[in-house]
């Protein structure tokens, strides 16, 4: 049958808790760029030290101290996809490109991957001041990116991906923008299934918040076989 979605699951974290058990003065933490997201409060890029974090209101996205469940998801998929010669990936979310990185290290030079990222300024940032952790995965030639709404991307295609990954938000409890909901919706579900090829994976890092057992529900419906893993080094 149909390769199975894989869930992720995240719990929430603080952008200033410090869980190492030490008492060392925090270093200042640096304001390095706003960028807006359409339909929603902008995101602000921070670093302290060598570390970057993105961060919407007081909720710190992502970083690069913690990102464990990014890669992950891109192994999770790349293990979905053995044997075959030259998979297409679709990922929703470039993030810090943690999933991107982690795809393209396993996937041989035949594979094409399609970032779609709705915030121009995540790339822009990508490409500036975050480029040594960039590390080129935006120049690899596997590579297209385009900038727009991942659930309108979806629903434009049909039988085009082997795997669909989807990193835009928290789940079906959006922090980021009231219409990233839609992509956990019925519709949004079925959008996702018709852009998969026959045999192709789901892929989907969510928080076990509100929504996420009838998230799970819709999935029954449309897919053989679920999965629901959280890895050793989530966030």
């Amino acid at each position: 049958g149909p390769h199975p979605p894989l869930l992720t699951c995240r719990s929430r974290k603080d952008d200033d808790h410090d869980n190492s058990g030490s008492h060392r003065p925090m270093t200042p933490r640096e304001l390095i760029g706003e960028a807006e997201v359409p339909g929603g409060p902008p995101l602000r890029l921070f670093r302290r030290g060598s570390d970057f974090m993105i961060v919407l209101e007081r909720n710190e996205l992502m970083s690069t101290r913690m990102h464990g469940s990014e890669v992950a998801l891109g192994t999770m998929a790349c293990d979905r996809l053995a044997g075959h010669k030259a998979p297409h990936l679709l990922i929703g979310g470039y993030g810090m490109g943690y999933t991107l990185r982690a795809v393209l290290g396993q996937l041989g030079p035949t594979a094409r991957v399609t970032v779609v990222e709705l915030v121009p300024g995540i790339i822009d940032w990508a490409r500036g001041p975050m480029a040594a952790v960039t590390a080129g995965c935006l120049d690899d030639p596997r590579v297209t990116i385009t900038m727009g709404d991942v659930g309108a991307s979806m629903a434009h295609s049909n039988a085009q991906y082997d795997a669909i990954l989807l990193d835009v938000d928290n789940g079906p409890e959006g922090l980021t923008r009231a219409a990233n909901d839609g992509l956990y919706s019925p519709q949004g579900l079925a959008n996702a299934k018709q852009a998969l090829r026959p045999g192709g994976s789901l892929l989907m890092k969510v928080f076990q918040g509100e929504g996420f057992n009838e998230l799970l529900q819709r999935l029954r419906q449309d897919y053989a076989v679920l999965l629901n893993r959280k890895p050793e080094a989530s966030r």
